[in-house]
């Protein structure tokens, strides 16, 4: 009930005048047995004066009358401050349990409102003063039947805090199955990727001198040598049909990868040997489950010189296949 007039159970007064909620239970329970107390004494006072003989019309009787109605006023004042004090304990739980005023918080207030005026009349009569009595026995009816709301809302929050706590922990389990799940996914899809690489066998270079009817001549001599021609085979059983980019990287003797554009030349990150030169970027067009032949040149714009020529060739980032081919030294050179 956000627009009740009463403290809300989870507002805290600062400063050193703070107490704990125990010390204020503690202090509310002392003062309320100290007012049933002095209620029960302005009662038995009451009684006493009433049943007490005395003339009628004399000064005595009337001062009697007078001090008897100044007492029921007070009795009721301090009934009317213990419904207040019990309304006040359980309206804080009210407010923090219940957003909106509630109907019977409202005739509370109404009540209340109207005790409040009868006893601050000063020249308030006794129907007027009976009729306080009975708005105060009301009052203490709906206060009963707003600590049965309460004690209704309360026992369906901690209904809903069991619920959410269950929800919370399934949804803690959900998110550790669903965690490992995409773990398993993952180590699945890494599986099969590194599964579908494709290997290479059966590798072959051939240094080639070209002549000028178009025709290729085998020969060993690095002076004579005007292309490389990489010949072999790659398959793999569960690389799906298409495309696949193989990489060729050939390193001189010098320790230098061959650069050149027109195969273009270029760089990629390996698996296992991290950022690398590569030589030629080679495009096949791989059969599901078949053994592929594969065969391209290799110039170098440099030439070539006498030594061994490494040729290494890499597919999904990851080596599958090399070769050496040595080149001799010309007799003129």
């Amino acid at each position: 009930m956000a627009n009740t007039n009463y403290p809300s159970a989870s507002s805290q007064s600062s400063g050193p005048s703070s107490r704990t909620p125990n010390s204020n239970n503690t202090g509310r329970n002392v003062l309320i047995g100290l007012l049933v107390a002095a209620l029960l004494g302005t009662w038995g006072y009451i009684l006493w004066s009433k049943n007490s003989p005395s003339a009628p019309g004399s000064s005595e009787s009337s001062s009697t009358e007078v001090a008897t109605a100044m007492s029921e006023s007070d009795s009721l004042r301090q009934m009317f401050n213990l419904a207040e004090m019990r309304l006040d304990s359980i309206t804080g739980a009210n407010n923090s349990l219940q957003g909106e005023k509630t109907a019977l918080q409202k005739e509370i207030d109404s009540r209340k409102a109207e005790i409040t005026r009868i006893l601050n009349d000063k020249n308030a009569t006794a129907s007027d003063l009976q009729k306080a009595r009975h708005l105060i026995g009301e009052l203490n009816g709906q206060i009963g039947k707003l600590e049965a709301q309460v004690a209704q809302l309360r026992g369906e929050n901690q209904e809903l805090t069991a619920k959410n706590t269950h929800l919370t922990q399934e949804k803690d389990v959900l998110s550790q199955n669903l965690d490992t799940r995409t773990k398993e996914n993952d180590a699945l899809a890494n599986t099969v990727d590194v599964g579908s690489t494709l290997s290479a066998s059966g590798m072959t270079i051939t240094p080639l001198k070209e002549k000028k009817n178009g025709k290729e001549k085998e020969t060993s001599f690095a002076r004579r040598v005007d292309i490389l021609r990489v010949s072999f085979n790659v398959e793999n059983r569960i690389t799906t049909s298409g495309p696949a980019d193989l990489y060729v990287i050939v390193t001189d003797p010098k320790g230098n990868v061959i650069q050149n554009a027109q195969l273009s030349s270029g760089s990629m990150t390996t698996r296992q040997d991290g950022d690398r030169n590569f030589t030629a970027k080679v495009p096949v067009e791989y059969e599901q489950g078949t053994r592929k032949g594969v065969s391209f040149p290799i110039q170098n714009p440099d030439g070539f010189i006498p030594g061994d020529y490494k040729i290494e060739v890499y597919h999904n980032g990851f080596k599958i296949g090399e070769g050496v081919r040595s080149l001799r030294k010309g007799i003129f050179g």
